[in-house]
């Protein structure tokens, strides 16, 4: 099975390695050219277009910061489409909206080739140590078909349904990511402001109810200090409008997302973008008047 992979960002480069690694040729296509680059000097073949990918491949990655960029890459100009035969599988590891997905599988229907929303959750971790969960949208076959190379990328596949199925997915769970970033910044500063070290606090809870991946892997960061990504906070923040806007078009209240996604939007407006989701402590530090403590040696 001869893969492409479009879109080599902080996710997308370390699952392209991975694929490599698991001995799959690769065709690599990115708009910035040094982790074209890097991967070539690993064995992987470069491209200059989305079109050239997809006349190298019988499956084509997608892993693309938001709908247009997809949108693009697929449907614009030398793009999939323009390079993709009959039979050609384009599996879409972005976050875009369900509309967009099922839009995108009827385009691609149409010229006789197969789409399949496949976002993914796990973060850098997930992405460099090829235990991402992955959830898919589109035809059982097609991911029948892909599933080896799935694997050399991800621990967990799930089929969730139809087209568009794998976003609804990822928008329930960005919900639940949210929460658990702004739960874990809120405890860590009442822990601290009530004289608790807050990585007792940690300890304490994190083998009980409150357990959770948030809890096993953000803290250590945080009390070093290092707020760098990770899920870029403008991510998050365009992830949470997709799951807000979804939830408008079916009549869904989501009294909590709506409160992450204005702490998100903080986020934006005091300088954090590029910040990893988890430093959205900072912006309850503010509203708290104080900072949590840095230890360098936290482990």
């Amino acid at each position: 099975m001869r893969l492409g992979y479009i879109g080599l960002g902080n996710m997308g480069k370390a699952m392209a390695r991975n694929l490599l690694r698991a001995g799959f040729e690769l065709t690599v296509h990115n708009r910035s050219r040094p982790p074209v680059e890097e991967l070539a000097a690993e064995g992987a073949r470069l491209a200059e277009s989305p079109a050239e990918v997809a006349r190298a491949s019988d499956v084509v990655c997608t892993n693309l910061p938001d709908t247009p960029d997809v949108e693009r890459v697929v449907l614009g100009e030398r793009g999939i489409v323009d390079g993709g035969r009959p039979g050609l599988i384009v599996v879409d590891h972005s976050t875009i909206r369900p509309e967009a997905a099922r839009r995108l599988a009827d385009r691609l229907a149409d010229r006789g080739l197969t789409f399949l929303d496949a976002p993914v959750s796990g973060g850098d971790v997930g992405a460099r140590e090829a235990t991402l969960t992955i959830m898919v949208g589109g035809e059982a076959e097609a991911l029948d078909r892909v599933r080896p190379a799935l694997a050399a990328m991800g621990k967990t596949i799930t089929h969730v349904g139809g087209s568009g199925a794998g976003q609804v997915a990822k928008a329930c769970n960005q919900i639940m990511v949210a929460a658990q970033m702004v739960a874990m910044g809120e405890l860590l500063l009442l822990a601290q402001r009530c004289g608790v070290d807050p990585r007792r606090v940690i300890e304490a809870i994190r083998g009980g109810a409150a357990q959770c991946w948030t809890l096993d892997v953000k803290p250590p960061r945080l009390f070093r200090g290092e707020r760098g990504p990770g899920f870029k906070a403008h991510l998050m923040h365009k992830d949470l409008a997709i799951v807000l806007d979804t939830a408008r078009a079916y009549g869904v209240p989501l009294v909590s997302a709506s409160l992450h996604a204005q702490l998100y939007a903080s986020m934006l407006e005091l300088g954090m973008r590029d910040l990893d989701n988890s430093a959205v402590l900072g912006v309850l530090e503010r509203l708290a008047g104080t900072q949590l403590a840095v230890v360098p040696d936290a482990g």
